[in-house]
């Protein structure tokens, strides 16, 4: 079952960069290792967190091959297939099976905006040209469209490799967010939240874990509560470690993802706060409010 192999709680891993904005790999071990001590179940590269859309396709292999060599007799490894082409995806999932990925991250089709029959075809092709698990990523915000439940389960009765999607509905937990994990039994299906701050609130729904960007700095806190609410039925206590951790969910998204991640990482010493354009670092009264949060949290 999926989420027996890829656990409760997923990071999105940051693509840490040099001063000259070439990969940090050094800085890439030094992450892995964090995120393997604070109770990482698997990592995802190549996703939103990590900068994709700016990184080249030697690029985005060499993140791949790098984190599978430090973490890959430790933990799972996905790899964001992050493309709104689909002759352009499959290419780069089919390389990214022959480069031993444990499963990809498929996203709904941004920009190009197609209707739900379209949406089906794009992931229906991938997946019939790859035989590695799937997880599907919904997340309107940023492609302006949804993976409809009837899309999903059309998915999910046609390929077996389809076996997860990554919920991420911003504040709009409407009827399909609810509904997914209703799938799971008939189709040993696995619904995730991706955001961070509503992974208690979709794991009372039927959620398994998360995909988290958090857990860059409190893995072992969100590990924690959701540890607590799904095998401890201690309701309270994990609503307590949601409630701490409310406001670092803010400020982690208070501008463009992953600028005020990558600026408290750098203050940890795991990598720079360099980002590729059009991204930028905070502003400074931001950073005040990050070095405060970072120095509570400790």
């Amino acid at each position: 079952m999926f989420s027996d192999q890829f656990g409760k709680l997923i990071t999105a891993m940051v693509t840490p960069f040099k001063k000259d904005l070439s990969l940090d790999l050094e800085a890439l071990e030094k992450i892995i290792n964090s995120l393997l001590e604070t109770k990482s179940s698997s990592l995802l590269v190549n996703g939103t967190t990590g900068e994709s859309p700016g990184l080249n396709l030697v690029e985005r292999l060499e993140l791949l091959r790098v984190t599978k060599e430090i973490a890959g007799g430790k933990t799972q490894v996905i790899f964001g297939v992050c493309l709104n082409s689909t002759q352009r995806a499959i290419e780069l999932a089919q390389k990214a099976q022959e480069k031993k990925a444990d499963a990809i991250l498929l996203i709904s089709p941004y920009y190009n905006k197609p209707d739900q029959r379209g949406i089906y075809a794009h992931f229906s092709q991938i997946a019939e040209q790859v035989s590695l698990p799937i997880m599907l990523y919904d997340i309107p915000g940023r492609t302006g469209v949804r993976i409809s439940l009837e899309t999903l389960e059309k998915l999910l009765n046609k390929h077996k490799n389809i076996q997860a999607i990554k919920e991420s509905p911003g504040s709009c937990l409407d009827q399909t967010v609810q509904e997914i994990p209703l799938l799971s039994d008939a189709y040993n299906f696995q619904a995730y939240c991706g955001d961070d701050a509503l992974t208690l609130p979709l794991l009372s729904l039927g959620y398994v874990g998360v995909v988290s960007v958090a857990s860059h700095l409190v893995g072992s806190k969100i590990f924690e509560m959701i540890d607590l609410f799904l095998n401890k039925a201690d309701t309270l206590a994990a609503q307590k470690i949601h409630r701490e951790l409310l406001n670092l969910y803010r400020l982690l998204f208070s501008a463009p993802s992953p600028g005020p991640l990558k600026y408290m990482l750098s203050q940890k010493k795991l990598c720079q706060a360099y980002l590729r354009l059009p991204l930028v670092e905070p502003e400074e009264a931001l950073k005040k409010e990050l070095q405060l949060c970072l120095s509570n949290l400790n």
